[in-house]
């Protein structure tokens, strides 16, 4: 059945799961998987222990797999993240689908998740196909004139090249740059993750596998959620920090 939404919005259930209600269990969840985690027990059945300890739906266990870290990983995160305020003058190098669907997730109601790393991250996924929500060129505008806001003078956006219609996204993206005078450049990349590990400019992503990997980042998602989408909703689940 082809995808017919409009919106980036959330998820019909996740006023239940992610209730204030829901919120001790959850933030437990994450505590205890980032412990066995940082201990050496595998992911997989480290989050079916969390998971059914709390009694933990699905969905609800996909939001503690994404905000959960070992404290290895936190460290070495904390250690290489750029403040935003220390970007003027510099060129960001960008996970596109990463920032791009978490703020069109923001934007248009849906939930947030913040984890212990301090980063935000959504729980849309791609699935192999990107479609273009009422949100997206909102979200394209809104992080430009954030990128204005800050200094940055230019933009390297990955795209993830074997999800379909990338080609369109960056066709949409470079006439929004072009029209605002905006210095981006997009490449649509087999693995952009191995690309944005390698690079020397500060990267924007919230992917765990980049932020281990990659030699700095900054959380620029973090930045506009909270900043600049009004009633934004943020829920907490890296209570640590």
């Amino acid at each position: 059945m082809p995808d017919k939404r409009r919106h980036r919005g959330r998820h019909p259930q996740d006023d239940g799961l992610f209730a204030a209600d829901q919120a001790p269990a959850l933030q437990a969840a994450v505590a205890d998987l980032s412990w066995l985690l940082g201990r050496g027990y595998a992911p997989q059945s480290s989050l079916k222990l969390a998971g059914d300890r709390y009694g933990l739906t699905v969905r609800q266990r996909v939001a503690v797999s994404r905000s959960a870290c070992s404290d290895e990983s936190l460290r070495g995160r904390l250690a290489r993240r750029v403040d935003v305020g220390a970007l003027a003058g510099r060129e960001l190098a960008i996970d596109g689908y990463n920032l791009l669907i978490t703020i069109e997730s923001a934007l248009a109601g849906g939930m947030i998740l913040g984890g212990r790393d301090s980063t935000v991250r959504d729980l849309a996924s791609v699935h192999g196909s990107y479609r273009s929500m009422e949100e997206t060129t909102p979200a394209l505008a809104l992080i430009g004139r954030t990128l204005d806001s800050l200094g940055v003078p230019s933009a390297w956006w990955a795209l993830d090249s074997p999800v379909s219609n990338s080609g369109r996204l960056k066709r949409r993206m470079l006439e929004l740059a072009g029209e605002n005078g905006w210095q981006w450049s997009v490449e649509l990349l087999h693995d952009p993750d191995k690309a944005l590990m390698a690079d020397n400019r500060p990267v924007v992503s919230s992917d765990s596998v980049v932020l281990d990997g990659c030699r700095g980042w900054t959380n620029l998602a973090r930045h506009i959620v909270q900043g600049q989408v009004s009633g934004a909703w943020v829920v907490d689940l890296g209570a640590d920090l």
